[in-house]
């Protein structure tokens, strides 16, 4: 029976990026369900990389990833503009209060002078210049490249079918492989609370959501540099993707059981009739529409760390829509408290607490 020092379950974004920070200093296991890593999260992402999305809870983690994802040419400008309505005056304010003092460029601005044919109600925004496109398949295929040059290993179609704690750490059952391994990793994205079910790991209460995206031909000529467009009140986002085609999501939530999801009807229709009281320009396609699914634990944070009831499993899930573009922090981050040494200076101002499992957990 082969063994590991560490093994984990997961091979999208999260489970990646932690194989490629570790491998280099242990012998990893990358174990993943489908037959192909990134199925049904990371390769169905959004793309950008936003220092607001998320919340002030994230934005550490993501302000702490922008050199790293400029550095390895993941990034490309693109902005994003936050827009309200007069009653979203208080929403507007708020935001800008939630990041006061984190260094975020945001900048009150009149919308009309950068998205043309807005309606004439939207006339409050606010300017994220920082905003950039990632890209996700070259970012993710990167952290697997990094993994397996550092000798990790990855199997496909290998579903968890059992994991149990022996002497030595764990004995895995996943597909047709059975191994023992000395940490077992949490990284299985919608799956992570099955995933600790599995392992006899009480359930942190991590929910499966389906988020839906339209790619829409518009008859309208776009800015060459418009940025994304974001509603304040989170009911809409659409980011131009070149030659009068946009991507456009109703920025709906729908808790669902984890499973390969499709986009319904219905949120595509409720997308482009909010769309359409933004901008006065016309749809002329729907050419393309996904769904794909995020993941939260109860507090909307993500979850890193050991498990404080059962040793040697770490949770690195959680990680809801903002996995991509927090990924060489978090990465950084778990790696330091799975490997028990000292943070990457990339991280070291931030206070993993905050995402510590055991804040779930009743205190003794």
């Amino acid at each position: 029976m082969d063994r590991y020092d560490i093994a984990i379950v997961g091979a999208g974004i999260a489970g990646a990026s932690l194989a490629a920070a570790v491998a280099p200093h242990a012998s990893v296991l990358l174990i993943e369900a489908e037959d192909r890593p990134g199925y049904h999260s990371t390769g169905r992402s959004a793309a950008f990389w936003s220092e607001s999305y998320g919340g002030a809870g994230v934005q550490p983690l993501t302000t702490a990833s922008g050199s790293a994802l400029h550095d390895g040419g993941f990034l490309k400008p693109l902005g994003a503009l936050h827009i309200g309505r007069a009653e979203d005056e208080e929403a507007i304010h708020a935001f800008l209060a939630a990041f006061d003092g984190t260094g975020i460029s945001l900048a009150a601005v009149d919308p009309a002078t950068l998205v043309p044919g807005l309606r004439a109600d939207w006339t409050l925004g606010v300017l994220e210049a920082s905003c950039e496109y990632i890209d996700v398949a070259a970012l993710h295929a990167d952290c697997l490249s990094r993994a397996r040059r550092a000798g990790a290993q990855l199997m496909l179609s290998a579903p968890l079918r059992s994991a149990e704690r022996v002497a030595n750490g764990w004995q895995v059952e996943a597909g047709a492989l059975s191994v023992t391994a000395t940490v077992l990793v949490n990284a299985a994205g919608a799956w992570a609370d099955r995933v600790a079910a599995i392992a006899g790991v009480v359930p942190i209460g991590i929910r499966a959501y389906r988020r839906t995206v339209a790619q829409l031909r518009v008859n309208s000529t776009l800015p060459e540099r418009m940025p994304m467009v974001v509603d304040i009140a989170g009911r809409f986002y659409f980011k131009p993707e070149g030659a009068g085609r946009l991507w456009l999501s109703p920025h709906d939530e729908t808790l669902v059981v984890p499973r390969d999801v499709a986009p319904e009807e219905i949120d595509v229709a409720m997308a482009i009739d909010r769309f359409e009281q933004v901008v006065d320009w016309r749809v002329a396609a729907v050419e393309h529409k996904w769904a794909g699914l995020r993941s939260f634990a109860p507090d909307r944070l993500p979850v890193y760390g050991f498990d404080s009831a059962v040793p040697g499993f770490f949770w690195c899930a959680g990680q809801g829509g903002f996995g991509i573009q927090t990924a060489p922090a978090a990465a950084a981050l778990a790696a330091a408290l799975l490997l028990e040494r000292a943070p990457d200076p990339m991280v070291a101002a931030i206070d993993p607490a905050a995402y510590a499992p055991g804040r779930f957990r009743p205190l003794a």
